[in-house]
């Protein structure tokens, strides 16, 4: 689905890191999370999705009617689903094992966002996340 080269939009990485550091504001933080849409090499729009996991602190689970009402939109809207992002807000923006075992949309991007501003690119191949370089 990508290449090994991705662009965030300015306006998207700044919409991004706002959700981001608000998850990690909340008492105790949260792991936030939400959709991808753009072209196959740029995102231009990062649309959140109410994290419904049972340990938002350390895990994310898309909620799965805002989920398919969002793609529904972004196809509607002539643009493409690029993938997904979630927050660490306590720990690096790297792949963790529950982020491995959960992963489930191959040749998807999966953005990884930290408060502090670090967001890290990867591809999900089916076995493990393969990372990109982000721009």
């Amino acid at each position: 689905m990508t290449s090994t080269e991705l662009t965030l939009d300015s306006r998207a990485r700044e919409e991004l890191l706002q959700h981001v550091r608000e998850g990690a504001s909340r008492e105790p933080p949260a792991e936030v999370c939400g959709i991808l849409a753009g072209s196959a090499n740029t995102i231009s729009q990062t649309l959140p999705v109410s994290n419904v996991a049972d340990e938002p602190r350390v895990a994310y689970e898309l909620d799965p009617q805002e989920t398919i009402s969002i793609i529904e939109d972004v196809e509607q809207s002539g643009d493409s689903v690029v993938g997904f992002y979630h927050s660490h807000p306590e720990t690096a923006p790297l792949p963790s094992a529950t982020d491995r075992a959960q992963a489930s949309w191959r040749g998807y991007v999966y953005l990884i966002c930290s408060p502090d501003g670090r967001i890290n690119a990867y591809e999900w191949t089916g076995d493990d996340f393969e990372q990109i370089h982000l721009s």
